[in-house]
């Protein structure tokens, strides 16, 4: 049998059962970024992502695609939202929705990248009916 040896240091709890077996509780805060969970330990210090977690979120996907398809507006690849649509094989009002992403303000982008919006913000609520006045989708989502 190998030998295991575990040392409770800090906050952390080490119990023995009669049967052998431990129970090891350790004092840990999830909190919720985006889609993904992370660990802070009880020193503060946060659990890195591992390498297959950092795919970009479904949201940050969303304001990419709205860019790009932008872009090929003002580029002149594209002559209106019908032919992106056409062009990427998409519904011209999921294009159009995700269009309306790229007029979001700078904060709320930045939110959107690193994964802090509040949690009761969906992709629906940023790329459908939004105000184009910052001051006002600040709003929108302080609510």
């Amino acid at each position: 049998m190998n030998e295991i040896k575990i040392n409770a240091t800090g906050n952390a709890d080490l119990v023995t059962a009669s049967n052998g077996s431990f129970n090891v509780t350790i004092p840990i805060k999830i909190t919720r970024r985006g889609r993904r969970k992370a660990v802070t330990l009880p020193d503060g210090t946060a659990l890195q992502p591992r390498a297959w977690d950092s795919s970009p979120t479904p949201i940050q996907l969303a304001l990419a695609r709205g860019h790009q398809w932008l872009g090929l507006i003002e580029s002149g690849k594209a002559r209106n939202l019908a032919e992106v649509a056409e062009m990427e094989g998409m519904d011209r009002a999921y294009v159009s929705r995700m269009v309306n992403l790229t007029t979001l303000a700078p904060d709320i982008v930045a939110a959107i990248l690193d994964e802090s919006l509040p949690d009761h913000v969906t992709l629906f609520d940023l790329a459908s009916g939004t105000p184009l006045l910052w001051d006002e989708q600040r709003t929108l989502l302080s609510t």
